[in-house]
């Protein structure tokens, strides 16, 4: 049987040191919250949600959410990241048990796209290996390898929100910019914006002077990004430019989109003559010693313990964003920038007030199964004012949120199931009921 839950959500679990004003605004929305400023283990997560029942799970990009993690936690109706980034969560667990995947695309995109530029100067500059040696009483001053970045070409691999930000900025500072995307919209929205649109990830990283990517864990179809940055495209970082090209590499992205041996074989080699590196396909859980860098040896490369968003501006935007996420999920059951299909809204918020209820009905894509709950709306004799019907074919998940005009009893709710059950013949074709009287 499904789980069937009433009223708004109530209890809330937060790990890996979110903001604490994050804290403050779920207390004033209603959460009791119980905060873990650690990043726990499998088993450690699995007792800590076993312990407070949380009903949404807060994270960063951590702490790793596995099936096993998703399975154990009967309460759990959503997880929202306070990040980007999705790929430490197993979404296929979650959407199985109809529980939403929620993360923040926009709030730490100012302070990404500062450290990209930052990273640009410093690297055409040759400042991250200058300063050391200056400090230590070299006087190393000419112009070798050094570069003003106006007139130079930019190529961004990925123009989403981050992307298409720096590209920007990037245009006000005089370089020319080419992307790579494909999705229809991306090359619709940068092509309007007069960037230069590369035929494939080849041809921008030939054609460019500096290259800085901003790809997420999965391209358009789904399928995983990783290894996608293979030896052979970084070895021809802008071999189509001249040969006194800056060269440059930026990954602010994601850590698995190229191996380290690979970059490393394209800086010692010259293909590129600089990079900076802000992820890496295996991060520590917490701060301190002991995290091996595969750079180490390698000056002309920049690395940062992955703090694109770790500013303390980016920080309180992030909490803000995540707790009005939630909340609005909470009492309307309104959706946003869940990962199942970023840009899907639902909302029923307008017209949800004084008698009316809001039915949110996560269940499987199976044939049958929005009849069903049409079926069992008209038996229960409730009026259905609005409805918003969203399949995730990838993920063989559907959400159905409707507007009714007086709340379902619960046999009524549990009917919702049953009749899907009949129908189907899929007892697990309904994951979750909530339902959310104003």
């Amino acid at each position: 049987m499904p789980r069937i839950l009433t009223g708004p959500l109530t209890r809330a679990m937060i790990v890996e040191k979110p903001h604490s004003a994050l804290d403050e605004r779920l207390t004033a929305g209603g959460f009791q919250v119980t905060r873990v400023d650690r990043s726990p283990d499998e088993d450690e997560l699995i007792a800590l949600m076993a312990e407070h029942r949380p009903h949404v799970l807060f994270k960063r990009s951590r702490v790793p959410v596995t099936r096993r993690v998703i399975e154990a936690a009967d309460d759990l109706v959503a997880i929202q990241l306070c990040s980007i980034g999705d790929d430490s969560i197993d979404k296929q667990a979650a959407a199985d048990r109809g529980i939403l995947v929620f993360n923040d695309p926009v709030s730490n995109g100012r302070s990404v796209v500062e450290l990209v530029v930052g990273h640009l100067v410093g690297l055409s500059r040759r400042l991250y290996e200058t300063c050391p040696a200056t400090a230590a009483g070299v006087w190393e001053k000419s112009s070798d390898e050094r570069y003003e970045i106006r007139d130079k070409v930019l190529g961004v691999l990925g123009l989403g929100n981050i992307g298409r930000s720096v590209a920007r900025v990037a245009d006000a500072l005089g370089m020319e910019v080419i992307f790579y995307d494909n999705r229809t919209v991306a090359q619709e929205v940068g092509q309007e914006m007069g960037w230069t649109l590369a035929d494939s990830m080849e041809t921008l990283f030939r054609g460019a002077d500096a290259v800085t990517v901003h790809l997420s864990a999965t391209d358009v179809s789904g399928a995983s990004n990783a290894g996608c940055l293979t030896r052979e495209l970084l070895l021809s970082t802008g071999q189509g430019r001249p040969q006194n090209s800056p060269r440059l590499f930026l990954n602010l992205s994601r850590g698995f989109l190229h191996s380290t041996e690979d970059l490393l074989e394209a800086v010692r080699s010259g293909a590129i003559r600089r990079a900076a590196v802000d992820v890496y396909p295996e991060e520590p859980r917490g701060n301190g010693p002991g995290w091996a860098n595969p750079y180490a040896d390698e000056p002309r490369i920049a690395t940062t313990p992955h703090i694109g968003a770790a500013t303390q501006e980016a920080q309180p935007r992030i909490a803000k964003r995540v707790a009005r996420t939630q909340l609005t999920f909470s009492h309307h059951a309104a959706i946003r920038e869940c990962v199942f299909s970023p840009r899907t809204r639902i909302s029923m918020v307008d017209g949800h007030h004084d008698g009316r209820a809001v039915l949110m009905v996560a269940h499987s894509t199976e044939r049958g199964t929005k009849k069903a709950l049409d079926d069992a709306i008209y038996e229960a004799e409730a009026n259905n004012l609005r409805s918003q019907h969203r399949d995730f074919e990838q993920w063989g998940l559907a959400i159905d949120v409707s507007l009714l005009d007086r709340p379902l009893s619960e046999p009524q709710l549990r009917a919702i199931a049953e009749h899907t059950t009949a129908i189907t013949g899929d007892p697990d074709a309904v994951r979750l009921v909530r339902q959310i009287t104003a």
